[in-house]
């Protein structure tokens, strides 16, 4: 399995595919949520990490798998680990 090189922060996707696409601003989302607004707000300007409750809330509102948003972050996380962590002073295992 490969991950994308550069994958998309979920709160770009959610404002891209889901926000804009409705006419509906953060605000108008986090109330129909019922979360503060500072949450969704966060999340869409990339400040804030995508929690595993607001990805319930968003399965529930849109229709898509908490997994599919979970694995946006997943995805993002690990692009960006990749990009900042040095692994070279570890010596792989060797099989006998």
């Amino acid at each position: 399995m490969t991950l994308m090189k550069n994958p998309s922060h979920p709160g770009e996707v959610l404002e891209e595919l889901f926000l804009e696409p409705l006419g509906m601003s953060p605000i108008a989302l986090a109330k129909r949520l019922h979360v503060p607004r500072t949450r969704i707000e966060r999340l869409v300007k990339g400040q804030t990490s995508l929690s595993v409750d607001t990805a319930m809330r968003l399965e529930r509102f849109f229709g898509q798998t908490v997994e599919f948003w979970m694995n946006l972050q997943r995805a993002y996380d690990i692009a960006r680990a990749r990009e900042t962590t040095d692994l070279s002073d570890i010596e792989p295992l060797s099989a006998a």
